[in-house]
């Protein structure tokens, strides 16, 4: 193992990987060199140079552009990789392990012998980068260190703007070579063609989840090559699992009460649901808008943002509605554009940015022209729908001043979130934890748009908003959620909401800037400062409590009509949406917990009973003070 180091690691880099004396890690790095077969191998220590010599080489190999504004530079993934591939994503499992129908995976020895198959040889001629982060702060009960091997300087300077640096954090492990220590991923970008991944076909993403490894090759996209993204939190999970605590995909946010109180929030919410606007809501600060770890901790729950960074859809970003990204994206500073359209003046365009887009310039396809078509036949984006921006933080104006801290946030509250045109009411508390995971979080249902699959309106079941990461059984991952409080003083108060509340007309029943005042009502709940009315799901807001936050927050009158048709309560809509999601869990979910059937079957008593008194389609004002 020594003699391939010394023979391909040379000089400084060998002894700053010889500083690590873990031998699980050289194993790893050793193994990595022999597969892949690299000219060369650079190790990245947290130094700027060496952060400064990843950027320089983005640029040298072509994978990042510069851009008209100083630090600023664009990356181009292929034109059919442009996004998460679940296809090929999956879960290397022993024979006799299953985690249920809905986890892909692949038999472990199969596996292995593909992708790497795949990885052989693919780095011959490049330069092998080491690279160490850490998930959560370092020197902190949440950190967990990582090394990334990857022959693509993108990818690297991506992670070295979202993930903190681990050199320095892996150092504290020493000799103990156990797979629980840190977690590992090899990735190359395979066969190039115009300085992007050629054989997409061969696109592999695998999980060892036995190892704590991520394998994948031929691809850029981030969300397959970046692996402390989506890809740790699947190990996440099962480590989580194994220490009794969560990793969850959820935003972390400081909402800002009365006198100046700050009471910290987590979220979860699938995609295009509002959970990236609602951690960057105005006045508020955020900790992280993707991915946090919770933790017991003297008697109460703790969070930390696992990233430092955003790596951000950028469609519909733009002055009016995003200032404070707009602003970080649009000033010197170190960010990366990925998959937009750039003119030949260097500057950055986007669909929903706010201004005209341009009818010709670079983007995924190559030189675009307006009606252009692509290699599919079909008409091609001037910039693509999931283009992305990566930018620090700390960069932007909002960000909270303990969003390093290694002890983390107390969490006051928890949202659950989901675009739901007819049944959940715009904010609602549960009665307790267990209802609050149960009928909130675990039933958290999500409609398609028409833009998405080609039909409006189909509900996809999306518990937690993790459905897609989580690396246990289902009912597994549901029971610790339920079981984190127990020894905590306090549970946090649980949370729904919903932004997509439609009428009959299918017009929104809320404005976009309404979500502040559903927010600052949680904050004031979590404090005890207003009283709320009882429903058969949980505890809605009074009208005058609303109006005051109304007039106070977002300037306007907020009319009892309003609030009336906002937060009257549909007893037939609720009662399907636990018929459709029971289902689910009693046909599609092995080992689903009894308590699970029992809450649902408690709130439909509950609906049943309201209904027979006041009907089906009930006003706040005829329901009780909480």
């Amino acid at each position: 193992m020594q003699d391939i180091l010394k023979n391909k690691v040379r000089g400084r880099n060998y002894d700053k990987l010889a500083a690590l004396a873990n031998p699980k890690l050289h194993r790893f790095v050793a193994e990595a060199i022999e597969l892949c077969r690299p000219e060369k191998v650079f190790v990245m220590s947290d130094s700027a140079d060496d952060a400064e010599y990843i950027r320089n080489q983005a640029i040298k190999l072509g994978e990042e552009k510069p851009l008209a504004i100083e630090g600023h530079t664009v990356h181009f993934d292929g034109y059919f990789d442009q996004g998460r591939d679940p296809e090929a994503t999956k879960y290397l499992l022993r024979k006799g392990v299953n985690l249920g129908e809905r986890i892909k995976s692949i038999d472990k020895e199969t596996g292995l012998a593909e992708v790497k198959g795949y990885l052989r040889g693919s780095m011959a001629g490049r330069e092998m980068l080491v690279c160490f982060w850490c998930l959560g702060p370092t020197n902190s009960d949440f950190s967990i260190p990582c090394v990334q091997i990857t022959d693509s300087p993108y990818v690297a300077h991506s992670e070295s703007i979202l993930y903190r640096k681990g050199y320095e954090q892996f150092k504290k492990i020493g000799p103990d070579s156990s797979g629980e220590n840190f977690f590992r991923f090899l990735h190359s970008e395979g066969e190039m063609e115009n300085f992007v991944s050629k054989n997409v076909d061969k696109r592999r993403v695998y999980i060892d989840l036995d190892e704590n490894i991520v394998y994948s090759v031929n691809t850029q996209y981030g969300g397959n090559t970046i692996g402390l993204k989506k890809l740790a939190l699947r190990l996440a999970i099962q480590k989580a699992d194994r220490e009794k605590w969560l990793a969850e995909h959820m935003f972390v946010m400081g909402v800002h009460g009365p006198g100046g109180r700050v009471t910290y929030f987590t979220g979860a919410f699938p995609s295009a649901c509002g959970k990236t606007s609602t951690s960057m809501l105005p006045g508020q600060t955020i900790i992280g808008d993707d991915i946090a770890y919770l933790r017991k901790n003297g008697g109460e729950i703790r969070t930390v943002n696992v990233e430092q960074g955003i790596f951000g859809i950028i469609r519909d970003v733009n002055s009016e509605d995003d200032p404070i990204i707009y602003k970080a994206i649009n000033k010197p500073g170190e960010v990366i554009f990925g998959n937009v359209l750039v003119t030949d003046d260097g500057r950055p365009h986007w669909l929903g940015m706010g201004k005209e887009l341009p009818k010709e310039g670079t983007n995924y396809a190559g030189e675009y022209k307006e009606g252009m078509t692509g290699p599919d036949g079909k008409k091609v984006s001037p910039s693509h729908k999931n283009a992305r921006y990566t930018v620090r933080i700390g960069d932007l104006e909002n960000k909270d001043p303990l969003m390093d801290d290694p002890d983390g946030v107390p969490v006051g509250g928890i949202l659950y979130g989901g675009r739901d045109s007819d049944t959940w009411v715009p904010v609602e508390q549960a009665y307790n934890w267990t209802e609050g995971i149960i009928i909130k979080g675990a039933s958290i249902e999500s409609e398609t748009t028409a833009a998405a699959i080609g039909a409006e309106g189909v509900r996809k079941f999306d518990l937690m908003s993790n459905l897609s990461f989580v690396s246990i059984p289902l009912g597994k991952y549901i029971q610790n959620n339920l079981d984190i409080v127990k020894g905590v003083k306090e549970s946090p108060l649980i949370f729904s909401v919903n932004y997509f509340l439609r009428d009959k007309n299918g017009d929104y029943l809320n404005g976009m800037a309404d979500k502040l005042v559903w927010v600052l009502w949680a904050e004031m709940r979590v404090n005890g400062d207003v009283r709320g009315i009882e429903t058969p799901t949980g505890i809605i807001p009074r009208y005058e409590d609303l109006a005051k936050l109304f007039r106070d927050n977002l300037g306007h009158d907020y009319s009892q009509s309003d609030y009336v048709r906002q937060f009257t309560i549909r007893i037939p809509e609720n009662l399907a949406k636990l018929d459709r999601v029971g289902a689910i869990y009693r046909d599609k979910v092995s080992n689903t917990p009894q308590v699970v059937f029992e809450t649902f079957d408690k709130v439909r008593k509950r609906l049943d009973t309201v209904k027979e008194k006041h009907g089906e389609y009930i006003s706040p004002f005829d329901l009780t003070n909480a």
